[in-house]
């Protein structure tokens, strides 16, 4: 691509199928926009780039390369640890579609580490049975969430290369895909973690729990940079006035609701 800054960080999403509309590239650029200073590109890498907007990058989606006859693309968020991902170099932050900005991000690329993910336990309230198999709490509770990553783009093509070597057997040894991803980037030495209260889960963060939650309205702790919406409610049911349970009211989020539409 002409007129590339390569001093610039890069902010890069992926959207794919219908079930994110442009709306989501476009408020998450605005959010990343408010909220990052330094130079930087906004990416998206998806197979309909209609609607967005002027200022966001587009590519096609990063190619898996499996194998011939393997055609389950479900894990196709692997792809963007190809070593030629685009024109891109450099640091680089993923976001999810679904989740909200809401204070700055320049600390995620000043942060020191190799790769830096979510642990996806934070995101979680305890879950105490778990500890009846302790070799499967261990590895659950080392996997990282990836709604938010950053890596340096081409440099963790082991995580696709494996991937591509046997996806029958990744598949049936893990869940998801985060989990494979966690695996790989464990026995390279590779998985670290953002620090816990950078990015918090709108259900278990924000929300008072259970019965208090009828008399206060959620907000997000302090420290919060991002709101991620792990599990249910899904973000589109809190936006649109949803997501209440008998033991938990989801009040007044128009602060959220600001955030997301910049």
């Amino acid at each position: 691509m002409a007129n590339v800054n390569r001093d610039a960080v890069n902010v890069i999403c992926i959207k794919w199928g219908k079930l994110y509309g442009p709306d989501y590239v476009n408020n998450l650029y605005h959010g990343v926009s408010k909220h990052l200073r330094r130079a930087h590109r906004f990416v998206c890498f998806t197979d309909d780039a209609t609607g967005l907007e002027e200022g966001i990058e587009t590519f096609p989606l990063p190619e898996l390369d499996l194998p011939s006859g393997q055609g389950d693309k479900r894990w196709r968020k692997l792809g963007l640890f190809r070593r030629d991902l685009a024109d891109l170099q450099g640091q680089t932050l993923f976001l999810d579609l679904d989740l909200v900005v809401i204070d700055d991000l320049d600390p995620f690329f000043d942060h020191p580490g190799t790769f830096l993910i979510i642990r996806d336990d934070d995101l979680f309230r305890a879950k105490p049975l778990r500890r009846i198999n302790p070799a499967r709490n261990r590895f659950l509770h080392s996997v990282g969430n990836s709604s938010v990553f950053r890596f340096g783009a081409g440099r963790h093509a082991y995580i696709l290369d494996a991937y591509v070597a046997d996806p029958e057997g990744a598949t049936a040894r893990y869940e998801i895909s985060q989990q494979f991803q966690s695996a790989q980037l464990e026995a390279h030495g590779h998985l670290q973690y953002w620090p816990q209260e950078w990015c918090v889960s709108f259900k278990n963060a924000c929300v008072p729990p259970f019965f208090n939650s009828y008399f206060k309205d959620p907000v997000p702790p302090p420290n919060a940079k991002i709101v991620v919406f792990a599990g249910t409610p899904k973000m589109s049911e809190v936006l649109d006035g949803g997501g209440h349970k008998w033991y938990r009211r989801i009040g007044n989020v128009d602060w959220l609701r600001k955030a997301w539409r910049g």
